[in-house]
Parts: C-alpha cells; structure tokens; sequence
C-alpha cells in the first residue's frame, strides 16, 4: 500500500532523525565560510564532491555507520594453523566505509597529492570541510583516516630517503590491495598526557633499530605503519631522552614483525575502530629525525590531530543540532509543536551557538595554516581541541534530551553521537591539558595571543559591524587578552588556566562571527552571525544575576530569526544588535 493511503498509526507521531538529510545542503554555515575562505575556482570543483559526502553521510554511510558500532573488531590470536599470527576481524560495514574514506573520497591523501580531479593538494580547509561532513555520519573512522594523513606528514619531514621510500607511496595510494594505513601508539601504562616516564626500549640492529616492551592504548592496532616513541639504549630520563620510530606491521619479507597484540579495548564510543595493547619483542622499527627530538617531533602530528579533532566536534555538534531540530519542528507535545513552546526554542539556541562558534573558530584555524600564520595557529588548535570537545558532549547530551527516550535508544543515532562525543575530551590531551597549553606556553611563553588579537581586531575594523557592539566586542577581546597574560604570568594561577582558555575562545568566536556575519550580510547574503556574536556575549561571557527575572524580548526576537531558515539581511540584523 502507499504510504499516502497507509492508514495513520501512532508510530506517525514520532519525530524522524535525519536520515535521508543531505548535510551539505543543509548547512548553510558551512557553505557561507567556504565561499569567504576557499579560491572560487576550488570551491567550484569541490561542491559537487562535497555534496555526494553530504548525501551519503546523510544515508548509506550513516547507515554503514550504525552497523559498524554494533559490531565490534574481533582479535584472532592465532590462524588456523597454530601460529602466532595475529589479526584483527572487521565487519563488512566498516571495510565498506574504509572504501568510501579511503578509496574513493582520499580523506588520508588530499594534502599529498591530487585527489577528485583537482590538480594539486588540497588547501587544509578543503580537507577539514571533507572530514566535518564526514564525522556526522562516523566519527571513529576519521582517527586512521587522519592518522594515515598525519604519519605521511611526519614520515615526509622526518624520515630518511629509504624509510620515505618504503612507506610514502603506500600511505598516499587511493588503492585498497596496496594501501598502507597509518597509526599511533603513545600512551604507556605509566600514563597517557606525561609521556615522560615512557619506557619501551630502542636497540641498535644494523639498518633499523630492535623495540623491546608494550604500549596501553595504540589506536588504530593492526595497522601497517606505525609512529611510536621509544627511548634509545643510554638515553636521558624523562622527555629529552625519547626518539620517534615508523615501525611496519610487516617486514620486507611479509612476514609478521615482532609485536602481539594482546588485547582490544573494550571502549565507551569509537567503538568501529581497533584499539588495544601491544607487546614488542624485538620489533623491526626505524629511527625518524633526530635522536632524543621525538616529543618534539611526535607534537607535529598531536597538533595535527587536534585541528582534526576540532572539525571533527564541529560536525557532531551540527548534526546533534539537526538531530534536535528534526524532532523540534516534527514533534507535537501539549497541542503544539515543540519548536514553538518558548523553553524548548531557548533549549535549541544553546545547542546552536556553541555549534556555530566552533564551526567559526575551526575554520580560522584552518584558514591560518593555509596563510602560514604559525603564531595565530599556535593558539587556535588548542583553544578548538580544548573547548569545542567539551561543547560536543553537552550539546550531544542536550540533542538526546530532546529526542526524549528514543534518544537513549540504540535505534536512533544520539546514544552513538553521545559516546563518540567523550573521546575528543581525551585523545591529543584532556582540558586541562590543552587549558596549560594554551596560557602557559601559547600565551605565557610564545606570545601567540599578540598575533591573534591583531587579527581579531582588523578584522572588527574591517567589517561593516554597528559600532557601538564592535567596540563591546573589541573591548571583551582586550580584556580576555588581558586576563590569559596575567593567569600566565603567576604560577599559582594555575587553577584559573581552564576560565582563561574558555574567555578566550569564547571572545575569539564572538569576534569572529560578527565579521563574518557583517561581511556575508554586506556581499548580499546571510548575516545572521552577528546576531549569534551577541549570544555569545550574553551566554557565555555575560555576568547576570541569578536571582534577577531577565528581559527575554531581544533575544526572542533574534531566536525567531536563527530557527527560520530565512535569510538575515545586514540591515535587519543591524536593526536587532541596535534594539
């Protein structure tokens, strides 16, 4: 029967996901920012690309997705034979998206090489928006996805001319028979953000160097090449005495190289992707750069993977939103629908703001490594990493409340986008990792806060903001400058680390947003940014009274405007921030 004759049921009255959404075409932020950042001619070839990704996040790959994390990677120990063999088992629905990753999009080589036509790799932004698009349907595959990417990076700045032959053009081919896929493996029992007390050892074996002991948590486990750090035989204690190693998972024979997997983890979210721990027993592996650098080296790839971790939070978060959003405008509770009960529309924006903050703050980011501004990029991974990770499990948490209970069901995508959210809060750093790395080196000793507020500034100067709120927002921006150099200045300020990293990124987000809702506003198009940059102020820096009954009618007003999908023309918002 058709489901227009189908007789109604009370299943009808529950909300729809977003299944069958192309994210793409939905997300008219993403698409605004591109067109400001990305060369016309770039963006013009990469649209249509950019939107298949939508639609198959939207379906085949968020279905793939969902298959993946209810079957989990499976150790074999030994094959058939009784030989130490060891491999790990992977359901049909993952080897399918490493397929679409991999083989057919090149997500781990676009910043090595031409992929999809282009005839040059990708600008890091391009790249990001890929995996942004990407992480709404899967997030665990993006870690060998963006491990293989980051490996190639440090292989290629780091390794000899033998060990770049060796491993480069497996790492950077789109096929699958002879494609070498990247991993890591840090973390040691001692502990997992001070890789000080790292003891696996390093020998000296002619060609390549002997690895003796075990590693906690190596993601990506089974993979073909692998950076790890080790302490060579005589080195110091602590961080000076660590070397960076590649260390194949097969030796040149195809024989198995000398290192067992023991066990999976059996973790909370990334549930699709293998992690597990590894005993060495004289594995092959071969020295990068130089000896007793490797932290330092090894940070290439971590601050790498932050930036990544950033895009990857952005696009949860945008789909937790379009996830609550699906059943606010789909769902009727007490005679109306739930968009328009007023607490359910307050509930929305605060998924909302922090969605598009990130998405403003990434994009920067990402705009600053194409331009080279290493002091702007210094500040902005960490200050992404640290505070949009931590706004994805709450707006995770708040998409799932309001599902109501099917969002705590299996079924339905918001228990997965729940658990994968509480990883980013740990790999590359916890908070308060970042939060030190932010005051007490990017602020306290390299003085990458200057180079920011520069920017922050001309691009406030620049844009056709109202202004009285552009000199809100400059001053807010002086003081979070202000008040990150002062925490940094006093070693027993070092609780307040995390409040100055969050006034920081909140006032960098504000400040963005505004020039980039004045400057779309002024080309003709949406500038409903600068009503968000308000909201930012209000919610996040605002100081209000607990107690006081507040004045919602501004903010009424600029919610009605940011959940209608109409456009925000530069006068009306100029109206509003004037109100």
């Amino acid at each position: 029967m058709p489901a227009a004759e189908r007789p109604k049921s009370g299943s009808d009255l529950i909300a729809p996901d977003c299944r069958g959404l192309n994210f793409w075409s939905v997300d008219r932020a993403l698409r605004d920012l591109l067109a400001l950042h990305v060369e016309p001619a770039a963006l013009q070839h990469f649209a249509p690309h950019l939107e298949r990704l939508g639609g198959l996040a939207g379906g085949k790959l968020d279905e793939l997705a969902m298959q993946a994390d209810k079957r989990t990677p499976i150790l074999h120990y030994r094959d058939r034979f009784g030989r130490d063999e060891d491999w790990v088992e992977y359901h049909p629905a993952y080897c399918e998206m490493e397929k679409i990753g991999f083989g057919e999009l090149g997500l781990h080589a676009m910043s090595h090489k031409p992929v999809l036509g282009w005839p040059t790799p990708v600008t890091p932004l391009v790249k990001y928006a890929f995996q942004y698009l990407f992480a709404q349907a899967e997030f665990a595959l993006l870690c060998p996805l963006s491990v293989t990417d980051t490996s190639t990076v440090l292989i290629s700045k780091y390794g000899d001319a033998a060990v770049k032959r060796r491993f480069l053009p497996g790492m950077t081919t789109q096929d699958m028979d002879t494609l070498l896929k990247g991993a890591q493996f840090m973390t040691e029992k001692a502990g997992g953000s001070d890789v000080s007390g790292n003891a696996l050892t390093a020998k000296p074996a002619g060609d390549h160097w002997e690895l003796w002991g075990d590693k906690w948590f190596c993601s990506c486990v089974d993979h073909d090449v692998v950076l790890l750090l080790a302490r060579c035989e005589g080195a110091p204690a602590g961080n000076a005495g660590l070397s960076l190693f590649a260390m194949p998972r097969r030796l040149d024979d195809g024989s198995r190289n000398r290192y067992r997997i023991v066990r999976l983890k059996d973790k909370l979210g990334s549930r699709s992707m293998a992690a597990g721990e590894t005993i060495m027993e004289g594995a092959v592996a071969y020295l990068l750069g130089t000896p007793n650098r490797g932290l330092k080296q090894m940070m290439d790839q971590v601050n790498l993977s932050r930036l990544s971790h950033g895009f990857r939070a952005a696009g949860m978060m945008r789909r937790c939103l379009n996830e609550a959003l699906q059943v606010a405008r789909h769902r009727s509770t007490f005679g109306r629908r739930v968009i328009e009960h007023p607490m359910a529309r307050r509930q929305l924006l605060k998924l909302m703001l922090p969605t598009e903050q990130a998405l403003s703050v990434a994009v920067a980011a990402a705009v600053a490594m194409t331009r080279g501004d290493e002091a702007q990029l210094r500040i902005l991974t960490p200050l992404l990493k640290y505070r949009a990770c931590r706004d994805n499990v709450t707006v995770a948490t708040g998409a799932m409340e309001m599902r109501g209970g099917n969002g705590y069901i299996e079924d339905w995508g918001n228990a997965k986008l729940v658990r994968d959210a509480h990883l980013g809060l740990l790999w590359e750093g916890t908070s308060s990792v970042n939060a030190l790395d932010i005051v007490r080196r990017a602020v306290g000793r390299e003085q990458a806060q200057v180079a920011l507020a520069e920017a922050l500034h001309k691009d406030l100067a620049d844009a056709p903001i109202p202004g009285q709120f552009r000199g809100r927002i400059a001053q807010l921006l002086d003081r979070a400058m202000a008040f990150a150099e002062t925490v940094a200045r006093q070693p027993e300020a070092e609780a307040s680390c995390r409040r100055a990293a969050s006034s920081l990124y909140h006032v960098t987000s504000a400040a963005l947003m505004a020039a980039e809702g004045a400057r779309l506003g002024a080309q003709g198009g949406d500038a409903r940014r600068l009503l968000l940059a308000r909201l930012v102020i209000d919610h996040r820096l605002g100081n209000a009274d607990p107690f006081s009954l507040p004045d919602h009618r501004w903010e009424d007003a600029a919610t009605a405007r940011l959940l209608d999908d109409a456009v925000v023309t530069l006068d009306d918002a100029q109206q509003l921030l004037g109100g």
